[in-house]
């Protein structure tokens, strides 16, 4: 598998994966987005037809670089894991200029005025057809399925390639950092069974917005579940000890932590504080969580 070089990035042009699969890194590296966002060009290169994937920022040389590595194929759809705006601005220009329409995630806008530790989202998304769980999008020699996986944002999907055994991931699994889980859209306790769910799929190599291929995405998958307990039972201990307000378990959870970090660490833990007491193992009082 193709792997992302040391600087500079390769941003617009057509990079082979697989056979099936182009990918165009968008020049929006950022911390939140590591190299740039990673959009897919789906279907056999020499065919008549193809998808685009997470089209990624609005940027005209972004558009462009995608339009190169399409060639003279017709797109057939443009399609949006979620609606983060490093993600999905792009598919309504580029739709314009294809004709493709754009299918994938519901609309979602959400106003959060806490810190974050990733991008805001897309006002300017609008799909021609949403997909639920197990539909398809199809074009000649390739198959899309959707793989609903919601966490890390309310309306997030996954696109398995079915001719290959590839998974597009978005950004619920990633090849260079763990996905962020912020309330109030983004659930801990979905986002944990959506790795459960992938674990108990049998694909062989995941493709995310940003990153290198994951090659091993069952070990990768199995480790990521393994680190979300491990932090919950940090929580639960701590909280057993005495009762804190969200941002005391910062200091005994991530020691030596960036202070520009320090916000988004607390939205994690607000996020298992929150899928704990769903579960009946934590309260609130006030601005208090206990165990229950």
């Amino acid at each position: 598998m193709s792997k992302i070089p040391p600087k500079p990035w390769p941003t617009g042009l057509a990079d082979p994966v697989e056979p099936l699969v182009m990918r165009v890194l968008a020049p929006n590296p950022s911390p939140y987005t590591f190299t740039g966002t990673q959009t897919y060009v789906v279907g056999d290169p020499t065919g008549p037809d193809c998808a685009v994937i997470d089209p990624g920022p609005d940027e005209a040389p972004h558009i462009e670089a995608i339009l190169a590595a399409v060639g003279t194929r017709t797109v057939t759809a443009i399609m949006c894991t979620h609606t983060h705006r490093d993600h999905s601005p792009a598919a309504a220009p580029l739709a314009e200029k294809t004709g493709a329409p754009i299918v994938g995630c519901a609309p979602l806008v959400l106003k959060v005025d806490g810190p974050r530790s990733d991008e805001a989202f897309d006002t300017t998304y609008e799909p021609d057809r949403v997909l639920e769980d197990g539909e398809q999008m199809r074009g000649t020699g390739w198959t899309l399925t959707a793989v609903a996986t919601p966490g890390h944002t309310s309306n997030h999907l996954c696109f398995a390639l079915e001719e290959s055994g590839s998974l597009f991931t978005g950004d619920h699994v990633m090849g260079w950092s763990t996905s962020v889980v912020i309330p109030p859209d983004g659930d801990m306790g979905d986002y944990m069974a959506s790795l459960e769910k992938l674990q108990a799929r049998g694909d062989k190599v995941y493709h995310s917005a940003h990153g290198a291929a994951i090659t091993k995405p069952q070990q990768l998958v199995r480790g990521m579940i393994g680190h979300r307990r491990q932090r919950e039972n940090q929580i639960l201990r701590l909280m057993g000890e005495r009762a804190r307000i969200a941002a005391d378990f910062i200091p005994d959870m991530y020691k030596g932590l960036d202070k520009r970090l320090i916000g988004a660490a607390e939205m994690s833990v607000t996020a298992h504080l929150l899928d704990l007491e769903k579960r009946g193992l934590a309260k609130q009082d006030g601005t208090l969580w206990s165990v229950n």
